[in-house]
């Protein structure tokens, strides 16, 4: 934790001893982020909330909002439909408004797209008046706007003349500001485990059809006509401006939004991994906490709770009704209670249905196909990624030891991890808290959205090569290029509500690398035991290799889906 962002609200909150007092010199903090209870204010009086602009007349911070570029339309919208880019300009007007001296900006290219980082680097060169201190892990920022570069060495603070590349010439160890490795820590992603039915890397495990997307109250639609698919083996970088609609494809996706037009479809055991682009909301709740006690809360009961908030999981008044409406079942009229518990067929999975005013004896088996028909949908989708997160789990208990491990092997070491209260992290540490979290439950599909937000060039370098070593599939959004164009062979290009695969693989042409399942090497028991885990029988006899062939050929005649789960590894 190197104190940058504890330095730079010091000097904004006038507690630095030996510089200017605040009416002698105004240093303004850039704050992006938006707290929770403010997201839902419209513009104008989100500005108006600051305690230093309270009594500022509308129409004045109206007209420093036209002057940054936004819209009338816009000043009338809440704060949390802003872009990160727009976010920014927010953040930069109620800083001038303030008439400061000193602009601290931290991080201020997190979220931003190349335009917008090249707008910021524009403004901020073109105020002559105003001086910017910038701590930023953004090379090409740090080259094209700075005239010194101020170096914390020996616990001070050291000032050197020219950007970035001048002064890597004086001190050429810096030079790990321009590279994309770490040499001093190194990330671990868990192992995602075995899918039925799933024997290449390369097979369709999440496909996105014909879906489109459009905000409740508003008539644009943000995404129209998505066709995508993901696996094992995709490495995707999903690029566009902001605003272009990223985020929400991707929400669409994994759950946390349900489309109005098309289908997602995907393997019933799979398990997501989420890491939002405003990645602390997961924390806000919890600042109490320390990052073990956290993680020990999220997965009690071996179901992850951000998944039961998400909207996929919400039941519409019209789902209510229909699920709730009598149906014929052996000549009689019947109404579902609840389901109870599913179990695996030949192709496909069923599930155990209480029936109302019914004693257990008379529960039944229903199908799957047939409970969606009745308005079940979204009760099964639960309860297939309740079994897939529990079998996530098979060998990980949720001990405080374990905990321990796992947020090590994102860099988090133990003073932080055990007795450090979340809320006294640093934004680095916090993102390593977050991504910790979301691979607990040892997810085949890792989704990032703005992940190199708040990492230092070492957390960075870790982190690729983690992902480079990850053994399921990985999507990027980031306006990282550096980042992206290391790791990611495909590109899903989003602008204009459409979705533009480049790079993507052919869905049916080779089968491609065969997935071998690696399971952790050893893990800690409830105990804390060090518990190693051989591997599974991976090589078949030859009986048994043309008994398989046979099988595959059979349900190929028989037009079989994507997700087969009859056939094992």
């Amino acid at each position: 934790m190197g104190g940058k962002s504890t330095l730079m609200r010091s000097i904004a909150n006038g507690q630095l001893e030996g510089f200017p007092a605040p009416d002698v010199l105004r240093s303004v903090y850039v704050e992006c982020d938006i707290p929770s209870e403010l997201a839902d204010h419209l513009l104008v009086q989100y500005v108006q909330e600051d305690p230093h602009l309270t009594g500022t007349p509308a129409d004045v911070v109206k007209t420093a909002l036209t002057k940054l570029g936004f819209t009338e339309q816009m000043c009338s919208s809440a704060v949390s439909t802003l872009s990160g880019g727009w976010r920014m300009k927010l953040a930069l007007a109620r800083a001038m408004l303030r008439g400061a001296d000193i602009l601290l900006l931290d991080e201020p290219t997190n979220h931003l797209d190349k335009f917008n980082v090249l707008w910021l680097e524009n403004y901020l060169i073109s105020l002559t008046d105003v001086t910017s201190i910038i701590v930023s892990h953004d090379s090409g920022l740090l080259d094209r706007v700075c005239t010194h570069i101020i170096h914390f060495e020996n616990k001070k603070l050291k000032r050197y003349k020219g950007n970035l590349s001048e002064f890597v010439k004086i001190r050429p160890e810096a030079k790990s500001y321009y590279e994309l490795v770490s040499q001093k820590m190194a990330f671990k992603f868990p192992e995602p485990g075995p899918l039925e039915g799933v024997k290449y890397k390369s097979k369709v495990i999440l496909r996105m059809t014909d879906v489109g997307f459009t905000y409740p109250g508003t008539t644009r639609k943000i995404i129209s006509g998505v066709n995508l698919y993901c696996s094992l083996a995709s490495r995707i970088a999903v690029l566009g401006e902001n605003g272009a609609g990223k985020s929400t494809m991707i929400k669409c996706l994994i759950g946390e939004l349900v489309p109005q037009e098309g289908t997602i479809t995907r393997h019933p055991n799979m398990r997501i991994a989420y890491v939002a682009q405003h990645a602390f909301h997961h924390l806000e709740e919890h600042l109490k906490k320390t990052p073990n006690e956290y993680i020990q809360w999220r997965f009690a009961g071996g179901e992850d709770k951000e998944n039961m908030t998400r909207q996929a999981r919400q039941l519409t008044p019209e789902e209510e009704v229909k699920m709730n409406t009598p149906f014929n079942f052996e000549n009689t009229k019947r109404v579902i209670e609840k389901i109870l518990y599913r179990r695996q067929q030949k192709k496909s999975y069923e599930y155990e249905v209480k029936w109302k005013n019914m004693p257990h004896d008379q529960n039944s088996w229903l199908s799957k196909n047939k409970l969606e028909e009745l308005g079940w949908g979204k009760v099964i989708q639960a309860i297939d990624e309740k079994e897939a997160a529990m079998a996530g789990q098979y060998n990980r208990p949720l001990t405080a030891q374990a905990i321990v491990k796992h947020l090590a092997d994102v860099g988090l070491e133990e003073e932080f991890s055990s007795h450090c209260q979340i809320r006294a992290l640093s934004g680095g540490q916090k993102v390593k808290v977050v991504l910790a979290a979301a691979m607990w439950n040892n997810p085949h599909i890792l989704v990032l959205d703005e992940p190199t937000n708040y990492l230092d060039r070492d957390s960075l370098g870790a982190l690729a090569g983690a992902i480079k070593e990850f053994g399921g599939g990985v999507l990027l959004i980031s306006h990282h290029l550096e980042f992206t164009e290391a790791l990611a062979s495909e590109t899903w290009l989003v602008s204009g509500g459409k979705v533009e695969a480049i790079g993507q693989p052919s869905e049916w042409g080779q089968e491609g690398e065969a997935k071998s399942w690696k399971p952790e090497e050893e893990q800690l028991d409830a105990s804390g035991n060090v518990v190693v885990v051989k591997n599974k029988k991976s090589t078949l006899t030859r009986k048994e290799k043309m008994a398989k062939t046979k099988r595959r050929a059979a349900r190929a005649a028989e037009g079989e889906g994507d997700f087969d789960s009859s056939e094992e590894d």
